[in-house]
Parts: C-alpha cells; structure tokens; sequence
C-alpha cells in the first residue's frame, strides 16, 4: 500500500521546506520513495534496529543531508524532534509490525516456520528475549499476553504445556516451542486460522518489544507533533494495533462541546479531519504481490487546527 501512503501524504510534502518522519525506517524502502516523490523533502527516519539503520543508510546515502537517521523507537518521537530542533513537521508514516528483515533473518526468532533461537527483540542490544520470558513470567501472566496481545482463545491449554515442558528444559529455540503448540492445540482449533503457533508467536513479538505501549504513546505524540494542514499515515497488522489507532484518530476528530451548544467554540472543534473511511485493505494485486501486505489496515488524519485552548 505504499503509493496509496505517498498520495495520502502529497499535499503535505509537496512544499518546500516539509519534514516527513518515517518512524519505522527499516530497510528504507518507503523512506527512499518518500525521497524521491518529494524532492523538497527532509526525512527523519527511527529504527531500533541497529541492523536495519546500517542497511537503510547506505541505501539512502545518494540522498545526502536530506536523510537524518535516528536510534530510537517510535515512542520516542517527541524526544527525538526535540532534540533536533523541531517543534512541528508536515509528514509522519507508520508503517507497524515486525519488518521483513527481521522475518527472514532465521537468527531473529521472529518466524514461527523455521527452526531459530527464541530472540525476537527488534533491539539486540538492550531488553529480555522471547525465551527469557517463556522461561521466567508467571503463568497467569502468560496466559493474560498470550489471550490479549495474541487474542488466542486456547491460552490456557498452551500455558500449560509450556509450564510443564519448562520444568524439564528451559526453552531456547522456536521449533520446540511450534511443536509443544500443535500437541496442545485440539483438532478444531488446528484447522482454522493458518499455523498454529502464529498467535502466540506474535503475543510474545509483542511483549517483548512493548509495541502497544510503545504505540500508545507515538500516537498522540505524533498528533501533537503533527502541523496544520500535515498528515499522519499508519499501516497496522492486527487489530489490536488498528483499535488503539482508530481511538486516537477519532478522538481527534470529534467535537468535545458539550451537548446543545447552538454555536461551537473553537476549542472544543475536531482538529483532525478523517482521510480514510474506516480502515482501508489492500488489493488483491498487492496481497499477490507481497503475501505479507495481506492483513494490512491503513488509515489517515490531517491536522485542521492547532492544539485545543
């Protein structure tokens, strides 16, 4: 869905002078069409990945000093254009979810479908692994990542099985794990919904990323951040990311006056106006193009008025 990002963004970055921040730069791919769409803009481009930072640079080194590329997670936003001196920009994408990089890279431990060590952090760096959490949370706890950030309905019966594997062998690498699943797992529940362990791979993926609380804080900052007459464009994978988005978006885009008012006041106006009905899919052409794009959700806000008085 990316042309469908670089025309949602168009009438904010086809200025002179626009700032537009990708804060999932990634490999660069939608940076580098970023760059090139809009000649006079300025990218900020965030990653955690240390990996994906390297890669991204040397593919956008032909771009020179119109490229800054930033350590840092999205929940660092403000932060971030604080300390480069920017108060407010014209352009901010999110594109959500684990990168493909980081999938195809068997070392990760993001993908359920091949044998590798339970890592799964964005940043190797810093933070607990897949496997430090499998071996060491509570089971309740467990049991409440599994059921909310994988909405998996059969998290107890897995937990279980995890808890009672652990006692013999700590676990380390994800084919045990994918195994320990579909024995777990009962017949019904196996024949729906693709791979088995795909919801708890991603509860876990989630987890230990903090990518809803890391999300539930960019958000708004990128609405606060966000200039008159800017846009913001989110690519989402699952639900409970688009949920928290659709939230923020039409929170912003409702009047807070009080009922019965015959005339509304500035400050209780909408300062986002919707640019998406609803959360838009992608085509069939691109979810045959790219498999991956197929549970994408995109939706869009520009910014109407200032802050609120």
């Amino acid at each position: 869905m990316l042309q469908r990002c670089l025309d949602l963004l168009a009438p904010a970055l086809e200025r002179p002078g626009a700032v537009v921040v990708d804060c999932t730069l990634g490999l660069g791919g939608h940076s580098e069409a970023l760059l090139t769409r809009f000649p006079e803009a300025h990218l900020i481009g965030l990653d955690r990945d240390k990996e994906a930072l390297r890669l991204s640079g040397e593919r956008l080194a032909p771009y020179g000093d119109r490229a800054t590329l930033v350590h840092a997670i999205y929940a660092d936003l403000a932060e971030v254009l604080d300390s480069l001196g920017i108060p407010a920009v014209q352009g901010i994408l999110f594109d959500l979810g684990v990168s493909s990089m980081q999938l195809d890279e068997a070392d990760r431990g993001f993908a359920y479908a091949q044998d590798a060590p339970l890592d799964m952090r964005m940043d190797q760096t810093t933070g607990i692994s897949a496997a430090e959490v499998l071996n060491t949370y509570a089971p309740g706890e467990l049991v409440r990542i599994l059921r909310q950030y994988g909405e998996e309905k059969q998290a107890k019966r897995i937990v279980s099985a995890i808890v009672r594997e652990r006692e013999k062998e700590p676990f380390s690498n994800s084919a045990r794990l994918v195994e320990l699943i579909r024995d777990a797992l009962p017949q019904a529940a196996k024949r729906t919904g693709g791979n088995p362990a795909k919801r708890t791979f991603q509860a876990l993926r989630i987890e230990v990323n903090g990518e809803l609380s890391g999300l539930e804080k960019a958000i708004p900052a990128a609405v606060d951040r966000i200039a008159v007459g800017g846009r913001i464009a989110v690519l989402s994978y699952h639900s409970l990311e688009d949920r928290l988005v659709k939230q923020v978006f039409a929170a912003g885009a409702t009047s807070t006056a009080p009922p019965g008012l015959p005339v509304v006041p500035e400050k209780y106006q909408p300062k986002l106006k919707l640019l998406t009905r609803g959360a838009e899919l992608p085509t069939e052409e691109e979810i045959a193009e790219n498999r991956r794009a197929a549970p994408a959700r995109f939706r869009g806000v520009e910014r109407i008025r200032e802050a609120r008085l």
